[in-house]
Parts: C-alpha cells; sequence; structure tokens
C-alpha cells in the first residue's frame, strides 16, 4: 500500500474528501477516510489480487473468493475475504463501472453477479466478521450506502480525469483513469 506520506495518497484523501464531503454531504470521516485509503490499495496492481486460494494463487473474481470465504476455517479468514470483495466491488463499480462487463463476462464466474449487491452483502458480512471491532461500524456504513460510495467514486474519477487533462500529471506517467 502506498503510504499516507505519498503525494499520490494525499491526491486521494484531498479529492475524496472534496467530493463525498462538499459535494455529496458526507460528513463521515471515518468513511471518507476507507474510501480514500481503498483508492490507495489498488494504485498496485497487486493488490487486486490479495485473496489467494490454497495453492496461493491470487483470486480475481468475486465468485472465486466466495467461495473461500466459504471455505475458510474460521471467521477471521471470511472476514478478510467479504472485506476484499466490498472493496474490489466498490473500486471496480465506482471507479470502472464500463469495465465491469469485461470483469464479469460471459466467461467468467462472475458474470451471473450483481456487483452493487454483492458489494453491500460482503461489507455487511465482514462487519460481523471483522477482526478488529473498530473496522466494524464502518464496514457496516459502507454496506448501507455502497451506492452513494459508488457514486462518490465515481465523482471523484472525474476529478482525477480532469486533473489530467489539465497537465497536473506529468507527461510520461500511465494514465489509469481514462
Amino acid at each position: 500500500m502506498i503510504s499516507e506520506s505519498h503525494p499520490l495518497h494525499r491526491m486521494f484523501r484531498g479529492l475524496t474528501e472534496s467530493t463525498f464531503m462538499a459535494e455529496l454531504g458526507v460528513g463521515d470521516p471515518s468513511l471518507v477516510g476507507y474510501v480514500s485509503n481503498l483508492l490507495a490499495s489498488f494504485v498496485p496492481s497487486q493488490a487486486l489480487g490479495k485473496i489467494r486460494d490454497g495453492q496461493g494463487r491470487p483470486l480475481f473474481e468475486v465468485a472465486r473468493i466466495l467461495a473461500e470465504a466459504e471455505a475458510a476455517d474460521d471467521e477471521e479468514r471470511r472476514g478478510e475475504c467479504h472485506r476484499h470483495v466490498g472493496d474490489f466491488t466498490l473500486f471496480w463499480t465506482g471507479l470502472y463501472p464500463d469495465a465491469l462487463r469485461r470483469i464479469a463476462g460471459a466467461d467468467s464466474a462472475d458474470g451471473l453477479l450483481d456487483y452493487q449487491q454483492q458489494g453491500k452483502r460482503s461489507y455487511y458480512l465482514a462487519s460481523t466478521l471483522a477482526g478488529r471491532p473498530d473496522d466494524r461500524p464502518v464496514l457496516r456504513r459502507l454496506s448501507e450506502h455502497f451506492e452513494l460510495c459508488a457514486f462518490g467514486l465515481a465523482r471523484v474519477r472525474e476529478e482525477l480525469v480532469k486533473l489530467e487533462r489539465e497537465g497536473a500529471a506529468r507527461p510520461d506517467d500511465r494514465t489509469i483513469w481514462a
């Protein structure tokens, strides 16, 4: 994960706070902080495959991660899997909804899943299984306000694209937002 002092993390934090608090009226610092940390955590693409199967292979499909959660012997592992499903579905639903057809295509185990519905459900389940009790309230709120958070992330993406067009990113940087 990118450290909180890294400029990219600070930029995500500022854009998320501005969007969620000023535009959407979400005055929940722990929720806003979680969403900005989510952005920073998925910058390294390896984070998308954070959950691994029994053979150590990264899992990139929600259906497979859910199967891993069901097969888990302990609540902590189930909670970790459900939290990742919530994070994964919120990230893709909010930032790249147009890519969901490719991710959950016909040849994918995710083809029959509704990412918003599954994200809400997984955050709820994670809130009941979270290893740290301090995480439970924010995970519950993410479940309750999943659609609003996805909309907020879409607005953050628009701001990132605008910054990129205005030249805030160096010309040699690869674009990840458009």
